[in-house]
C-alpha cells in the first residue's frame, strides 16, 4: 500500500510538468492551467497509437515538450539551490537548470506512464494580493485514499508557471533544497553535479513502466 501511495504522489507531481500553451491571448486562472495540464497528460497515455512500443521515444518527447513548456526550471533551480545559487557562476548555474530539468523530465515521464486513472478533484483557489502567486488545491482520489495536493504557481509573462507542489504538507522545493544543501556543506558543488548526473543515468535506463488497473 505505501508503495503504491508512493506512486501515486510522484506521478501526481508529473502531471503538472506537462500543459499545453493556454490558446487564448487572455490570461486563464491557476486552476484552468492545471485542469489543462492534466487533461492534456491523460490524453496523451491514452493515446492507443502513442501507446505502442514503437513509438515509446515519440510519446516522450511530446510530453517532454509539454514540460519545458509549462514548467519553470529556473525558478525552481534558484529555489532549490537557494544561497548556493548566488555563489554560483553564469556558466554553473546554466549548466545546473539543463541537468536539473533533464533529471526531473527522466524521472518524472517514467512515473507518469504508469498513470491508473486515479480520480482528480479540483478543490480551491488562491491568489495573492498581488496577483502573481497563487496556489491552486486539488485532491488525488483512490479507492483507498484521497491525498491533498497543493500546486504552487508565479505568474510570468501573463501565464502561470509551476515552480512548487506540497504534497500532504510536504514542499517538493523544500526537500531538494535540504537534500542539496546537505551535499554542497557536507562535501561539495561539484560532488551534487556528479551525484545529479549519475541519477540521470539511472533514470534513463530504466524500462518503461507497466500500467496496473485501479479496483473499482
Amino acid at each position: 500500500m505505501r508503495k503504491k501511495r508512493i506512486t501515486i504522489l510522484l506521478l501526481t507531481i508529473s502531471f503538472i510538468l506537462s500543459c499545453y500553451p493556454v490558446a487564448s491571448a487572455s490570461l486563464t486562472t491557476p486552476t484552468v492551467s492545471i485542469k489543462t495540464t492534466i487533461d492534456t497528460i491523460l490524453d496523451t497515455l491514452k493515446d492507443k497509437n502513442l501507446c505502442l512500443p514503437s513509438n515509446k521515444e515519440k510519446r516522450r518527447t511530446r510530453i517532454r515538450a509539454l514540460i519545458r513548456d509549462r514548467f519553470d526550471f529556473e525558478e525552481m533551480a534558484k529555489r532549490s539551490l537557494a544561497t548556493h545559487w548566488n555563489q554560483r557562476t553564469p556558466k554553473e548555474k546554466e549548466e545546473f537548470v539543463s541537468i536539473f530539468s533533464e533529471l526531473l523530465e527522466a524521472s518524472y515521464i517514467g512515473k507518469i506512464e504508469s498513470y491508473t486513472n486515479e480520480k482528480i478533484t479540483y478543490d480551491k483557489e488562491m491568489i495573492k494580493e498581488d496577483n502573481k502567486y497563487a496556489t491552486v488545491n486539488t485532491s488525488i482520489v483512490t479507492p483507498n485514499v484521497t491525498i491533498p495536493i497543493e500546486y504552487k504557481v508565479i505568474l510570468k509573462n501573463n501565464k502561470w508557471w509551476v515552480y512548487d507542489v506540497v504534497i500532504e504538507g510536504v514542499s517538493f522545493i523544500s526537500t531538494y533544497r535540504s537534500q542539496y544543501n546537505k551535499i554542497i556543506t557536507g562535501e561539495s558543488y561539484a560532488k551534487l553535479i556528479r551525484k545529479m548526473r549519475d541519477k540521470l543515468n539511472e533514470e534513463e535506463k530504466k524500462p518503461v513502466a507497466k500500467k496496473t488497473a485501479v479496483k473499482k
